[in-house]
């Protein structure tokens, strides 16, 4: 098996908090264990962080903060 990337495990967190929007907020460490679950040892928590990262500093998702730190997908400004 190919060795996983961190691009991938991000592209498969973006789909588990799109899939939680509106529904759940999820923490960084509840992401985290979602991918560890998806992939077992292949997956680690350093894998994980960068991951968010890159998640992060696309735009693709942002941190909120609602008494306790949470990734959610940026919120949709209306156009006009």
């Amino acid at each position: 098996m190919s060795e996983l990337t961190a691009e991938v495990v991000a592209e498969e967190m973006y789909k588990v908090i799109a899939d939680a929007e509106g529904k759940k907020n999820l923490k960084p460490g509840d992401v985290t264990k979602a991918m560890i679950a998806k992939y077992g040892a292949d997956c680690s928590k350093d894998l994980c962080k960068h991951s968010i990262r890159i998640l992060i500093d696309s735009g693709r998702c942002v941190y909120s903060y609602l008494g306790g730190s949470y990734i959610q997908l940026p919120p949709k400004n209306p156009q006009g």
